[in-house]
């Protein structure tokens, strides 16, 4: 099992990376990302997006971490469709501070030794028959929907899956798990649970009359 950040699946204690889900309409940040003339609303978001980039690069600096170029000065390039650079990993942090301006508050789902190791989960899941939309290796290293300069290595990493196959993933992944190596069981009931959660959210949601249509996940 790779999630414990105090375990790893051999059994030395480490740091792990997070990663972390948060759901909302995906819709809002590309229209604000790429708006010609912003609305008011738009305006106050982006005041608020740009104040949590800034805190980032402070926090980045007070770490001894040089990014090349500043989140603050990504977020400005994005926003002018214009990015200096085809690798660094500023546009990703940028990218996500705009998510994070939109979305719900971000759901934990552990600390993990190496990004690589879904490829691993993916296989025992597709050997037992999981689609291959659903497995972890493919939604969480998807991207964004807009288009970003190469972070440069594994992480962060920003992926997106529509909300609408939350319920598919929770099913399919349950109704594997008695079959699948201890290593992969845990990983993937946290997952199920979680996207059970996410689909019943949704379902809410759509009552109410919005439409939280995509899944994020952070990497980081």
């Amino acid at each position: 099992m790779d999630t414990d950040v105090r375990r790893t699946g051999e059994g030395r204690a480490t740091v792990g990376y997070c990663l972390e889900m948060s759901t909302g309409d995906m819709r809002t940040v590309v229209r604000l990302l790429t708006a010609v003339e912003r609305t008011e609303q738009q305006e106050r978001t982006l005041a608020r997006v740009r104040t949590e980039c800034e805190r980032t690069d402070a926090r980045f600096r007070e770490q001894g971490i040089d990014l090349d170029v500043s989140i603050s000065q990504a977020l400005d390039e994005l926003i002018d469709g214009a990015p200096s650079t085809d690798l660094c990993p500023a546009y990703s942090y940028a990218f996500y501070q705009a998510v994070a301006a939109h979305f719900s508050d971000p759901t934990d789902l552990g600390a993990w030794r190496r990004p690589t190791w879904f490829y691993a989960m993916d296989d025992e899941l597709a050997r037992h028959g999981v689609p291959s939309d659903l497995l972890p290796g493919t939604f969480l290293f998807s991207g964004p929907p807009l288009r970003l300069p190469h972070p440069g290595d594994a992480v962060p990493a920003i992926g997106t899956l529509p909300a609408q196959r939350a319920a598919a993933l929770a099913d399919a992944y349950t109704r594997v798990l008695d079959r699948l190596d201890p290593e992969f069981r845990g990983p993937a009931r946290r997952f199920a649970q979680a996207m059970r959660f996410e689909a019943e959210e949704w379902e809410s949601a759509r009552q109410l009359g919005t439409n939280p249509d995509t899944l994020l996940f952070w990497f980081h």
